[in-house]
């Protein structure tokens, strides 16, 4: 798994999902480590492998782009320390038993890039009673995020490591998540790249297999042309209705925290667009009501 990022070549947008200091800031800025290891050795031995999956599974395209950026004290602390408990690495060797992941047989959603986890912890700790999966490949924010589950008693979080196609392919069971989240995804917005993006119909036939009737796939974007595209690619597929009867963007619910760099885009203009689509009935399965 590559850690470089080419920034001139992947210009990114403005990112509220990937947080900000305040509240949940779990690291001290300026502070980072930086360690010579030696060829092969791990960057963190107790915490998350460089490449879960290593060549087991084909190479695709991948929709994502690792990149390394410097590691706070505070954050490597936690991998070494909270890794083992809450963190999983997405290897696609086994299938996930997730009431023994979380302990519980709660309702899970899965959000898929949580970038520092600032959202991610918010929307834990306001609804204690969800679990949240968080799956992402930048060591810092995964770092962070344990950082916050752990200062703020946040049992209902498991930080997933490495590429999320694999996870639902390999390691879960049909219908085994209550919803999805895609807030903030790199929009690759260059023509050639768009083949690169997160959701497109392939992507939603896996999604459908394991998202329970019922289940809410929610995204969000601050790119205008991808959120047409997602609107477009989600209203297309039979496995997923739109909740907002005139067939568009909804409001932006109260449990997707509102950060303050997308407070200060939406200042200056910026357009954030929410897609909240409901997973339909199996074919051939009676509706239930719900």
């Amino acid at each position: 798994m590559s850690d470089s990022l080419n920034a001139s070549d992947v210009p990114r947008p403005a990112d509220p999902a990937h947080g900000e200091p305040g509240e949940f800031s779990a690291h001290a800025p300026g502070v980072s480590v930086r360690h010579t290891r030696a060829k092969g050795e791990p960057r963190f031995p107790d915490g998350p492998k460089a490449d879960p999956a290593g060549s087991h599974f084909e190479r695709r395209i991948r929709s994502f782009q690792p990149r390394r950026s410097r590691v706070t004290a505070g954050q490597a602390d936690a991998l070494q320390r909270l890794w083992a408990r809450w963190g999983l690495d997405i290897d696609g060797r086994e299938t996930i038993d997730l009431a023994g992941l979380f302990g519980n047989t709660g309702r899970v959603v899965l959000e898929i890039g949580f970038g520092m986890g600032e959202a991610t912890a918010r929307m834990a700790a306001a609804d204690p009673a969800t679990n949240i999966l968080a799956v992402d490949v930048h060591t810092p924010g995964q770092g962070n995020l344990l950082n916050l589950a752990e200062q703020k008693g946040l049992s209902n979080i498991r930080v997933g490591n490495g590429d999320a196609i694999i996870l639902l392919r390999e390691m879960l069971r049909p219908d085994s998540l209550d919803g999805l989240r895609v807030y903030f995804p790199d929009p690759w917005p260059k023509k050639r790249h768009h083949k690169r993006r997160l959701i497109q119909p392939e992507f939603l036939d896996l999604v459908a297999a394991r998202v329970r009737p019922g289940g809410i796939v929610h995204c969000a974007t601050d790119w205008e042309p991808y959120a047409e595209k997602m609107l477009e690619v989600l209203g297309a597929h039979p496995a997923f209705e739109n909740t907002q009867a005139d067939g568009g963007f909804a409001p932006r619910p109260d449990f997707r925290p509102l950060t303050r760099f997308e407070g200060q885009g939406l200042e200056k203009g910026h357009v954030v667009n929410d897609l909240l689509f409901r997973r339909v009935q199996h074919r051939n399965q009676p509706s239930t009501g719900a």
